[in-house]
């Protein structure tokens, strides 16, 4: 993380002209903004070591003899919120750069914004290939693997198994639908066997087990003992796919 943010905050004073030497005292801005109250088990996490980063690099002198800000900000999970506290922070804070997000939708929302703006945004959490893509520009930059990476890498062990039927669960957003989408296709082209039988998409962080289970059962006639580890693992893990027979 300590690399991380200082590697970004570099970017920024490199790219777009800042004045580098230790003689200005102002501190480098960054806006950033994610998903605290919506998904603290992945955010909350993330948040205290870009806070220990931030700690450890102000301590050894900062950046070229700058300090490192931090302005953050909660999105609840919504890109509307999202491009709000954007437009706030580069507005009335004028902040040198936005950083953060972890929904792909919002993510995306904040590309946009980054776009407009011309300003950086270092994406931290989205998994999208749109962000890069096909909605990518040269303002926005992602730190993590693609959901189509993450999905090559799950195939590569799905394909071993010996399971031909399979069933999908996966959150109703940009990040579920693509996840899904990239997996069927890369297993399908390793397995030409393989069947897609059944499939739900409950919204964000409101999968309800039993009911997903009787829904997937019903959908090809599987028996529920058969896909109580697939949803188990889609309740703690957010996306999973997984074989039913």
């Amino acid at each position: 993380m300590y690399q991380t943010l200082r590697s970004l905050a570099l970017l920024v004073l490199f790219s777009i002209g800042l004045p580098v030497v230790a003689a200005d005292s102002k501190p480098i801005l960054i806006g950033e903004i994610s998903s605290y109250s919506t998904v603290p088990a992945f955010t909350i996490p993330y948040r205290n070591g870009w806070e220990m980063a931030v700690d450890e690099i102000n301590a050894s002198g900062g950046l070229l003899g700058r300090k490192v800000e931090v302005i953050s900000r909660d999105d609840g999970g919504k890109p509307d919120d999202a491009t709000r506290h954007a437009m706030e922070l580069l507005t009335n804070q004028k902040v040198d750069l936005l950083a953060g997000t972890f929904l792909s939708n919002v993510g995306l929302a904040v590309s946009d914004i980054a776009l407009r703006e011309k300003v950086i945004f270092v994406a931290a959490e989205p998994l999208t290939d749109a962000l890069v893509w096909d909605k990518g520009n040269r303002y926005t930059f992602r730190l993590r693997p693609s959901t189509y990476m993450q999905a090559a890498m799950l195939v590569e062990e799905a394909a071993k198994l010996p399971a031909k039927r399979w069933a999908t669960v996966a959150p109703n957003y940009e990040y579920g639908q693509s996840a899904v989408a990239s997996f069927k296709e890369l297993l399908k082209a390793k397995r030409p066997d393989v069947e897609f039988v059944a499939e739900q998409w409950p919204a964000l962080g409101k999968l309800e087990a039993g009911s997903t289970v009787q829904a997937l059962a019903a959908a090809k006639g599987v028996e529920a003992s058969e896909i109580t580890v697939c949803v188990s693992r889609a309740h703690s893990a957010e996306l999973v796919v997984d074989f039913v027979s």
